[in-house]
């Protein structure tokens, strides 16, 4: 008897242990499971985050350069060419040229930020001037005489009388033949 005593004593404390292992084992492959899903739903979660990660750096990206290229173009449409132009004629004693100067300069809004810079392109280039016929444009030949008033005959009564005063435009185009022919 003393067998069977210890036996129904000790049977349900076997019975507890197992059911106690058997729970847990239960419990734990339940844990398992859920906690599979779990890493499942995370692995998902750090895959969605990731790929909007990926997609937020482009168009951060994407927006920084559209930023930078507005702001350059804003920058650049401050700068202005201003231009002027003009005809440089220069005679000297065998030739004569005409050209066209233009000149540029470049700003920032209002800031000059360059000298003037000169571009000369020739637009015509004379003969030498021993070729140019000598008649002055300014002869009283080409002019029709006027009638002489008697105030006039009265001038050169007192001219006679003076030293005869030089004909300076004579005398230019004697000494400088091209004066007249322009």
């Amino acid at each position: 008897m003393h067998m069977d005593a210890f036996l129904w004593m000790f049977l349900p404390v076997f019975v507890a242990g197992g059911s106690a292992l058997l729970s847990f084992y239960i419990m734990q492959a339940r844990m398992e499971v859920a906690l599979a899903k779990e890493r499942e739903s995370l692995a998902e979660a750090r895959a969605t985050i990731t790929s909007q990660k990926v997609t937020m750096e482009e168009r951060i990206k994407a927006t920084e350069e559209a930023t930078k290229r507005h702001a350059l173009d804003e920058f650049m449409q401050d700068f202005r060419v201003e231009e002027r132009s003009y005809v440089r004629e220069s005679k000297s004693l065998n030739a004569s040229r005409k050209s066209m100067v233009m000149q540029e300069r470049l700003f920032f809004r209002n800031i000059p930020l360059s000298n003037w810079i000169e571009r000369e392109m020739l637009v015509e280039e004379g003969r030498d001037l021993d070729q140019i016929p000598m008649e002055s444009v300014f002869s009283t030949s080409t002019l029709p005489a006027p009638e002489r008033l008697p105030v006039s005959k009265f001038l050169d009564d007192v001219r006679t009388t003076r030293e005869p005063v030089p004909d300076h435009g004579a005398l230019i185009a004697a000494r400088i033949p091209a004066f007249g022919a322009q």
